[in-house]
């Protein structure tokens, strides 16, 4: 069956190149609209099985079609094509928040580069949002603190290097992760055990994204940068287009920004930042892999699990996305399977361990 695709865009030029870059794609049926008025009048005769909308709009800016769309019984998954810089990156942010399940970088006046570049990453969010449940990680309820997770099988005693250096916190997440992520954070207290996350987001996204979640949480969460140290109270996010790795620094640990080839499809990856985190922290750390299409991370999880760190899958009722958590559980790295909003507890419980 075919894959209905409406694109809301006030451009020509955009609705053009996703023409192009769409149209010969198998399975995959292309519409267009330049505002959501025609779109609206559209959908009452094709129903798409996603949406590609634009922000930035004259008669209705696409945030506001969002939220209508948002409040539908069983809304229509909506991918969000925004500019990159300023204003737009933090409006973006906002449309993850009010439902949508990713975001595109729009092109811009080279739209060749951009055919080249980005049509495999663009089919593959259009899929991955056809796939998508995106109000259910939403309206699921969060588990009482004092659920009971299994206890974690018996372990040789660690050295006294180990015991004697900080904890870390690694957490991989993709479609559907910036509300999952900030259901993670917002509950962690100020003395919580350093974390290091990788969301799947474009190149500059991702600091308004770290900049909207200190908004939000008791802890300081900020973009990376090379040097920085993982320390109690901080959240440090990958940025786009860059690998976090972190590395041991005495009794401490630090991280460095790589900009190599991609891994398992992704930069920044899940799988370079849990392994480098096995290897750095072994038995001193805990791994989260959260919603999100294809199985990044289920490789370095296991990894985690195998040097000693405690490990934690999302379940798929509370996934956006049941794609690298259950990758994660099919390989057996996941010690305990957990909805969302037990997370948080059992990260801070196995952390004190």
């Amino acid at each position: 069956m075919a894959l209905r695709i409406l694109v809301v865009d006030d451009s020509a030029v955009v609705r053009q190149s996703m023409l192009m870059l769409l149209e010969h794609v198998p399975g995959m049926v292309v519409e267009v609209a330049s505002d959501p008025f025609i779109a609206q009048q559209k959908m009452k005769s094709h129903r798409p099985d996603v949406i590609l909308l634009d922000l930035e709009m004259p008669r209705m800016d696409g945030l506001t079609f969002l939220r209508q769309l948002m409040r539908e019984d069983e809304p229509v998954p909506v991918v969000v094509c925004s500019g990159l810089a300023g204003p737009g990156s933090e409006t973006a942010v906002r449309a993850l928040e009010e439902g949508a399940v990713e975001i595109i970088t729009k092109p811009t006046l080279g739209v060749g580069d951009f055919l080249r570049e980005s049509r495999s990453r663009l089919v593959e969010a259009l899929r991955s949002a056809a796939r998508s449940r995106p109000r259910l990680a939403r309206r699921a309820a969060p588990v009482p603190v004092e659920v009971v997770v299994p206890e974690r099988p018996e372990r040789p005693a660690p050295s006294l290097l180990t015991v004697t250096t900080d904890k870390v916190v690694a957490v991989g997440a993709s479609t559907g992760g910036t509300e999952a992520l900030r259901q993670l954070l917002e509950p962690m207290p100020p003395d919580c055990p350093g974390l290091v996350i990788v969301q799947h987001m474009p190149e500059q996204f991702t600091s308004a994204f770290a900049k909207r979640l200190n908004e939000l949480c008791r802890i300081e969460v900020k973009e990376a940068a090379s040097g920085d140290r993982v320390q109690q109270g901080r959240a440090l996010i990958a940025p786009g287009n860059r690998h976090l790795w972190v590395q041991r620094s005495g009794g401490h640990y630090r991280v460095e920004l790589l900009d190599s080839e991609r891994v398992s499809g992704h930069k920044p990856s899940v799988d370079v930042l849990f392994h480098s985190v096995a290897r750095a922290a072994g038995a001193n750390a805990v791994g989260v892999l959260l919603t999100g299409m294809g199985d990044d991370g289920a490789d370095g999880l296991l990894t985690m699990k195998l040097a000693g760190a405690a490990t934690i899958a999302q379940d798929e009722a509370t996934c956006v996305v049941f794609g690298m958590p259950r990758a994660a559980i099919e390989r057996g790295a996941a010690e305990d399977v957990l909805p969302l909003g037990a997370i948080s507890s059992a990260v801070l419980r196995r952390a004190r361990k």
